[in-house]
């Protein structure tokens, strides 16, 4: 098939046919068929651009293929569960690192450092340590007698629930003072519990009793475990009578089993015996505790900072000498 003459070629061939034969020479015949010709060349040559236009539009569109909405979302939830894990392993294992390499007092420099903050504080004070409980642990040579908020540094100790926040006068008036039995098996704390601690009017609240008996429980406990450290995995509590505000309390607590990490506490918090009455037991509880995974590898870290300390100074005696 011979080419069709486009619009611009038409276009061209009329001028041409102008400029080369003067239109006004040719018979009236003549002209009609070459204006005829060329507008028959520039609708051919729209149609061909018609044909062509639809062809293009009918042609099929090769899209590129796309993932699956399925596929799409178990990559991105993988991708997250990894990053939430890797993340809060990362931070376990610092923040229980942190705990292991902190500089803390004593047992004996916290009985002192207790400074009481008026004439009540220094009467609830010195009635704790000088009640025949106290004196009778006091002289227990499996007993170990200290004030363990009294260990924390005072700056991180206002930031507590027990030893800053619920800590003063009217409240917690004077740190509790602790007896520990050795190889963590049992523990006795010795408290008074002021006005300003109640849920109902003159009951203390038994939310502040839970906290008490998760603390102290998971200290009674810590001695047991391989690293000396653990978190609460469980935690019962039976009320038995009202608390009542503005009285002392002991709190016991004795380790039942250990298994591995794994360390199963009771215990309760009682009336304190006065004038040889039997205590009233207030609320009992049982609790488990488990050493997290990460505790190991923060004893590691400790003792490898000391034995550095320890080279660092035998260096230093080294270049004095």
């Amino acid at each position: 098939m011979p080419p069709v003459p486009t619009m611009l070629g038409s276009t061209i061939m009329a001028r041409a046919v102008a400029h080369a034969l003067p239109l006004s020479r040719l018979p009236p015949t003549q002209f009609s068929a070459l204006c005829r010709g060329i507008s028959l060349s520039q609708s051919l040559a729209h149609r061909v651009y018609s044909t062509a236009s639809a062809e293009a539009a009918s042609l099929p569109s090769q899209a590129p293929p796309t993932r699956s909405r399925f596929r799409r979302f178990v990559g991105f939830t993988t991708l997250a569960v990894v990053a939430f894990t890797a993340g809060l392993t990362y931070q376990t294992s610092k923040s229980v690192s942190r705990m292991m390499t902190l500089s803390l007092a004593t047992d004996e420099e916290t009985l002192s450092a207790f400074v009481p903050h008026d004439e009540f504080s220094k009467e609830v004070n010195d009635y704790i340590r000088n009640h025949p409980l106290a004196v009778s642990l006091r002289n227990d040579p499996a007993f170990t007698e200290s004030r363990p908020h009294m260990k924390i540094p005072e700056k991180l100790r206002a930031r507590t629930l027990t030893g800053g926040t619920l800590a003063g006068p009217d409240k917690i008036v004077a740190p509790p003072l602790v007896f520990c039995e050795e190889g963590g098996k049992s523990l006795v704390s010795i408290f008074y519990l002021g006005p300003n601690l109640c849920g109902h009017p003159g009951i203390v609240h038994g939310g502040l009793l839970a906290t008490l008996l998760d603390e102290a429980m998971g200290r009674c406990c810590f001695p047991a475990l391989p690293n000396n450290v653990g978190v609460t995995a469980n935690l019962n509590l039976d009320y038995r009578k009202p608390a009542m505000a503005g009285n002392y309390a002991v709190l016991r607590a004795e380790t039942v089993k250990v298994e591995g990490r794994k360390a199963w506490v009771e215990g309760r918090i009682e009336t304190l015996p006065e004038d040889g009455k039997e205590p009233v037991v207030l609320v009992e509880a049982k609790a488990l505790f488990i050493e997290p995974k990460q505790a190991a590898v923060g004893s590691d870290d400790r003792i490898m900072m000391q034995d550095e300390a320890n080279q660092t100074c035998r260096l230093c005696r080294l270049s004095t000498t």
